[in-house]
């Protein structure tokens, strides 16, 4: 077996939301073993994203002002958008948007050498609890990355192979939302 298939994500945590006016932002955090540098670098450069992020980049996106084209991995059809970087401060923050999400990432170094990463993305009231499990299993991947073990990218339709709906439904109990009745989840068919 290899660490991929033995890979199961813990319990969701460290997530909360955020909702102003008709606007819903998802608050991520992650507490890593690494540098913020590295971290930083995992978040900017496309063959890191690669390995672990739920779209791919054509270029870096550590720089303020880039132009980036933003594909999305694992979606039904192809789903490209151009994204600015409109704001890198190098390793501490990070802004650009995907699609009409806007994401904010902020690195801030605490204990001994390690990265407090919190994600902001705005994103749709119903989507916000997939959106939490499917960015708990890319931050699981991204740091295994980091440590010089990568498991590959999990995102899409093969994140249902990885506990992917068991997340969905923890995050959505913990944000106080409804969770789709999917039959795969009451294993019958309505």
């Amino acid at each position: 077996m290899t660490d991929r298939e033995q890979y199961t994500p813990g319990p969701a945590s460290g997530a909360q939301i955020r909702k102003d006016g008709e606007k819903w932002t998802l608050i991520l955090v992650r507490e890593l073993r690494h540098a913020p540098e590295k971290v930083w670098q995992a978040l900017t450069d496309p063959a890191h994203l690669r390995e672990w992020a739920p779209f791919e980049a054509d270029g870096s996106l550590g720089t303020v002002g880039t132009t980036v084209k933003l594909t999305t991995v694992g979606a039904p059809t192809p789903h490209v958008t151009e994204t600015r970087v409109t704001r890198a401060d190098a390793p501490k923050v990070l802004e650009y948007s995907w699609g009409d999400h806007d994401m904010r990432w902020e690195l801030e170094s605490f204990g001994g050498g390690g990265t407090r990463l919190t994600l902001w993305a705005n994103i749709g009231r119903r989507f916000i609890a997939m959106g939490a499990a499917g960015w708990h299993i890319c931050f699981d991947v991204l740091e295994r990355l980091i440590a010089g073990e990568p498991i590959g990218r999990i995102v899409g339709p093969e994140a249902m192979k990885f506990g992917w709906q068991r997340l969905n439904a923890e995050y959505a109990k913990q944000f106080g939302m409804e969770t789709p009745d999917w039959p795969s989840q009451k294993g019958r068919t309505n």
